[in-house]
């Protein structure tokens, strides 16, 4: 099929593209990757009045290494995050979440920012974010603003930018040195859209016991889910194997997703707790490493 017809516009500037969005608000979208908007456009979920190509958009593009931050451009390709030496240095959750993505061919084409906008709560970088506490950066006529990941997520395909916003960067914290991560996913087919996610970020105190545990699921509920439940019940804990089976058991009550195709409601609970599970073992598992120099 082919898509409605629509006015194309291509900045060449933040500014201008904010000016774009400004003049056309809800009857516009924004074009960076296309991987979802593409689809969406041919079978006529999306019909816009104006589509906006954020490609020529060079300071949209960049990874930059700040003191306790990586600001990731909106329009940074998903496959550099897989090998770039200052993400897998300062936040190693992400190339390991990205591998999840698609296939190859998506992540050359997907973007950051595309991602985090288009805010499928099946997708990976939307539950990274909410894992590690990342800001969403958006500008409009009024100037730039950073809101929350867990508040920048409203519902399924929802989020906080307003009509003439356009979403510019992602900034993660640093991730301690001393903490283990890990990112589980379950599909069924590599490249397929989770049934369920999830990434953990742990830190183990001197008695070997969590002092820090940072949990999030995706595919459970119209956004990605913060699993304080499940971090609250294992601070302070030693890191066995029965109290963290007791702790993922936590997330059953978040497990919102109905029935559908591709499982039941009862099926994605039981998995959510098998995700947890397996995430926040292999994190604490990647700590004890650390500590043994591997």
């Amino acid at each position: 099929m082919k898509p409605p017809r629509f006015t194309y516009c291509d900045p060449e500037t933040i500014d201008e593209a904010v000016a774009l969005k400004s003049e056309y608000g809800t009857d516009s979208v924004v074009l960076a990757g296309g991987q979802s908007l593409l689809p969406m456009l041919n079978i006529r979920l999306a019909r816009p009045e104006a589509l906006i190509d954020i490609n020529k958009i060079g300071d949209l593009q960049r990874i930059e290494r700040q003191p306790d931050k990586l600001e990731v451009g909106a329009g940074v390709r998903q496959y550099e995050l897989e090998d770039h030496p200052d993400v897998r240095e300062l936040v190693p959750l992400l190339p390991e979440a990205v591998g999840f993505i698609g296939h190859v061919e998506n992540r050359h084409r997907g973007t950051v920012g595309g991602s985090i906008a288009h805010a499928d709560s099946a997708a990976e970088l939307p539950c990274t974010a909410v894992a590690l506490d990342a800001e969403i950066v958006v500008r409009g006529p009024s100037g730039s603003r950073t809101v929350a990941a867990r508040e920048f997520f409203q519902g399924w395909m929802t989020t906080a930018l307003e009509p003439e916003e356009v979403l510019v960067a992602v900034r993660y914290p640093v991730m301690p040195r001393t903490a283990g991560h890990s990112f589980v996913e379950v599909a069924r087919r590599a490249g397929d859209f989770a049934l369920a996610g999830a990434a953990a970020v742990a830190v183990l105190d001197r008695d070997g016991r969590f002092a820090s545990l940072s949990v999030a699921v995706s595919s459970i509920s119209d956004t990605p889910v913060r699993a304080s439940a499940v971090e609250n019940a294992l601070i302070g804990e030693a890191p066995t194997e029965e109290n963290i089976a007791r702790a993922a058991n936590e997330i059953v009550p978040q497990v919102t997703s109905g029935d559908d195709m591709h499982a039941s409601r009862a099926y994605r609970r039981h998995l959510a707790t098998v995700v947890v599970r397996r995430a926040i073992t292999a994190a604490v598992a990647r700590v004890h490493d650390r500590s043994n120099g591997k």
